[in-house]
């Protein structure tokens, strides 16, 4: 038994419970690079539960039934927001066929966009894309001599985060990889949902390795659906 400090304890949810939440149409984040350190239990669920119509913002679209490539399979992705997406031919093959809207975003770019959604600024400046066609239908502005394109922030209804840990509190701990989108997409969605590799007591995890605290994660997913 926990006890509540203030309303901090956050008893895990089953895995069905916390996907039920996101409705058909929803914007929502999902961490990870190329499939790696992608909640996968999440991304399952959304597919088993047939959540689409969804605006989807990742790094890439990994691969066929690969981390977020199974929402793409499954047909549930409107709408892309990506860095790349040439190693899906699924993803290249539905954006041609016009099923499917593409926004690629420089990788640099997209991170700052996602950074700037979660710190609650209206977006960045950035050198990349100056004069070319990323800048069509894009302010840009000088600064001391220079030319910048002003990107918009990004934020989202929803961001499904993997964490190798968290605690009771939704600490978060990452590991390797894990740690490139995860942890400002857990700053950048309305409500964050989190899948642990484990769930640890308070003061198990190391203060100078959490890196998401518990105050940004709304949601921790226990291990299995409730029946």
């Amino acid at each position: 038994m926990f006890r509540d400090c203030g309303g901090l304890v956050k008893k895990p949810v089953p895995l069905n419970q916390a996907v039920a939440m996101v409705p058909e149409g929803a914007v929502v984040m999902i961490g990870g690079f190329m499939g790696v350190g992608s909640p996968v239990r999440l991304i399952d669920e959304m597919v088993r539960q047939r959540r689409g119509k969804l605006t989807l913002i990742s790094n890439d679209s990994a691969r066929p039934g690969v981390g977020v490539g199974r929402l793409i399979d499954a047909g549930l992705v409107k709408r892309l927001i990506a860095s790349h997406i040439g190693t899906n031919a699924t993803t290249q093959q539905l954006m041609l066929e016009g099923r499917l809207e593409v926004e690629l975003v420089p990788q640099g770019t997209l991170a700052e966009r996602i950074r700037a959604g979660g710190f609650g600024l209206g977006g960045i400046l950035t050198p990349t894309g100056v004069g070319t066609l990323v800048a069509e239908g894009k302010r840009t502005l000088e600064v001391d001599g220079s030319n910048y394109l002003l990107e918009t922030a990004l934020k989202a209804d929803f961001s499904f985060i993997c964490a190798r840990k968290a605690d009771y509190y939704g600490n978060l701990e990452y590991s390797l990889t894990a740690r490139n989108f995860n942890p400002l997409m857990a700053m950048a969605a309305t409500t964050t949902i989190a899948e642990a590799e484990s769930i640890v007591p308070v003061g198990m995890i190391s203060p100078d390795a959490v890196i998401t605290p518990g105050v940004l994660v709304h949601v921790l997913v226990g291990k299995e659906r409730a029946a």
